[in-house]
């Protein structure tokens, strides 16, 4: 059910998350996030995850409707603004679409949890030390439009539920599991039987069976078309400044990088995932 409300008011509480966009911690700690643009918050109105609130201008009310009330939550505010430059005004910066919709960051996902609901052959992503919201955004999506099961997010990255992430998944980070390696995330918890950083989480998977490849431009020893991912894999990438962290580097089975020409360094993140996940499909006859 939707509660309609005209905005008479910018100081109004229930508007707080809207006036915070910039804060990621403070949403980070409430346990919500920000979907911003009119795909991504269709996307999370038809999607699992809980919905606390919309904003939007009062003349795209009738778009999103149906959307709203196919909701299972018992109220859902939407708050609607006569003219976009109010939401501006509101959120403290220029926007193309002028819809927003806050939501709930789901429940904590296990290791445990993702082999226990994982079909073989297995394919993971990891990432390390991305601390770029727009790249994590780009490999979430990536990972989402070529079978990956489950992505990690390793303890030294950025969350893939940061606003300018969520935007650039384009909304499939509603539809790929999430193992975020952070404290806050309950991960590291004494007692709670899981790992807290990614190269523990990485030695798991190996015991598991699960081969874990490094995504590495700076190796010679085998580049990606002699890599094998028939079998339960886990592809792990790094930063374009640092690349993989040696402890990192160390935990995985194999380095494989992509042939380059003379004179580029590497890839960016978001291009390099999608050529190791573009050939992990096709090995697996998907591509």
């Amino acid at each position: 059910m939707l509660q309609l409300r005209k905005i008479a008011s910018l100081d109004l509480p229930e508007l707080a998350p809207y006036r915070t966009l910039r804060r990621a911690a403070e949403h980070a700690a409430q346990g919500i996030f920000v979907a911003e643009g009119d795909k991504v918050v269709r996307r999370l109105l038809a999607s699992d995850f809980g919905v606390l609130s919309v904003l939007l201008p009062e003349s795209r009310m009738a778009e999103f409707e149906p959307l709203l009330r196919r909701r299972p939550e018992l109220e859902i505010p939407v708050f609607a603004v006569t003219q976009k430059s109010v939401l501006e005004e509101l959120v403290g910066f220029e926007m193309f679409q002028g819809v927003l919709a806050i939501g709930r960051i789901p429940v904590v996902i296990t290791l445990k949890h993702v082999l226990a609901n994982s079909a073989h052959p297995r394919l993971f992503a990891a990432v390390d030390g991305l601390t770029s919201a727009e790249n994590i955004g780009l490999l979430v999506r990536n990972c989402a439009a070529f079978g990956v099961q489950a992505l990690i997010v390793g303890e030294t990255s950025s969350s893939p539920f940061l606003r300018r992430a969520v935007r650039n998944s384009m909304g499939a980070i509603f539809h790929l599991p999430v193992v975020e390696l952070k404290p806050e995330a309950g991960m590291a918890k004494p007692g709670n039987g899981a790992a807290r950083t990614l190269p523990a989480v990485l030695l798991e998977l190996r015991s598991q069976g699960i081969r874990c490849v490094a995504a590495h431009p700076h190796t010679e020893k085998k580049f990606l078309s002699q890599a094998d991912f028939t079998g339960d894999g886990c592809i792990v990438f790094g930063s374009e400044g640092n690349g993989l962290s040696p402890e990192v580097l160390a935990a995985c089975d194999e380095a494989v990088a992509v042939p380059m020409a003379e004179g580029v360094d590497s890839l960016n993140v978001g291009a390099a995932a999608a050529v190791f996940l573009y050939e992990a499909a096709r090995q697996r006859g998907r591509a």
